[in-house]
């Protein structure tokens, strides 16, 4: 079983599982340290991954509230529905009874011997001919100090400030620090990085909250690096909608996301 990049634990009940809150999976800045929306997605795909015994197909989580360090987020996993080839699962991930997120999912694997792909991967530049990139915060303590970001396209972190970009979008190498395997849960904490894209796309120092996030797996292949197509649709009434396609770095499309986020825009050193 591939190591995980969150701390996920089994307990004596298969469809029970618990993850330690630690800064390297949090965001924020001095003690508004809270958990990374993604990373909420992500342990629920790992959490019915392991219950179910099948591959998730797709996850949408909606975020309720906030989880801090040193809190202990309990994950209940729930079949309600269990076929010969899939199951309709749902996760609720809460501290102590405290509703934080909840994530419906399908799961599972067809025999089938069609595999293509219609979508291509954007033209860009490798890697290693991108600069590496800092989020706005800086470097630190954090989930952002565990991920390394080269930009290809657009720009991120505290260069956001500028002229919008004309198509709202943003191409970004990712991969964790740490080498974990490209894995569906590692997939869906790169998929929370489609709020990067506002700042982007209005050329302003900005982000936001998301409300959601949802995944969808195609097929996932080895890759060090995974190319993140994000594409801001648009933002009316301090909303925003916006949208992700994840490739491996042969071209392979490995998922699809979506979110939909609270903007907010940050006008000066003391929102950071």
């Amino acid at each position: 079983m591939d190591r995980l990049f969150f701390d996920l634990r089994a307990t004596h009940n298969p469809h029970r599982w618990f993850m330690p809150l630690t800064p390297d999976v949090c965001v924020g800045s001095g003690e508004n340290l809270f958990m990374f929306g993604g990373v909420g997605l992500a342990s629920a795909i790992a959490a019915m991954e392991r219950t179910s015994g099948r591959p998730v197909i797709w996850a949408t989580a909606q975020y309720l509230s906030y989880a801090r360090p040193p809190s202990v987020v309990d994950l209940d996993v729930w079949t309600p529905a269990v076929g010969k080839h899939n199951t309709q699962a749902r996760v609720i991930g809460h501290v102590e009874d405290k509703e934080i997120f909840t994530v419906n999912a399908a799961l599972g694997l067809r025999p089938s011997e069609l595999s293509r792909q219609w979508l291509a991967m954007p033209d860009a530049p490798r890697p290693e001919d991108c600069a590496p990139a800092e989020h706005w915060r800086g470097s630190g303590r954090g989930l952002h100090n565990r991920i390394e970001v080269r930009v290809a396209k657009g720009r991120y972190g505290a260069d956001r400030d500028g002229n919008p970009e004309a198509d709202g979008r943003l191409l970004l190498w990712i991969r964790p620090r740490e080498r974990f395997a490209i894995d569906a849960s590692m997939l869906a904490v790169m998929a929370d990085f489609v709020p990067s894209g506002i700042g982007n796309a209005i050329g302003k120092n900005a982000g936001g909250n998301s409300l959601d996030n949802t995944l969808r797996v195609r097929r996932i292949v080895p890759t060090e690096w995974v190319l993140c197509d994000i594409r801001i649709l648009g933002v009316h009434g301090g909303f925003g909608h916006g949208a992700m396609y994840l490739f491996a770095q042969d071209g392979e499309l490995m998922a699809t996301a979506s979110q939909s986020v609270i903007v907010r825009v940050r006008e000066g050193p003391e929102d950071r």
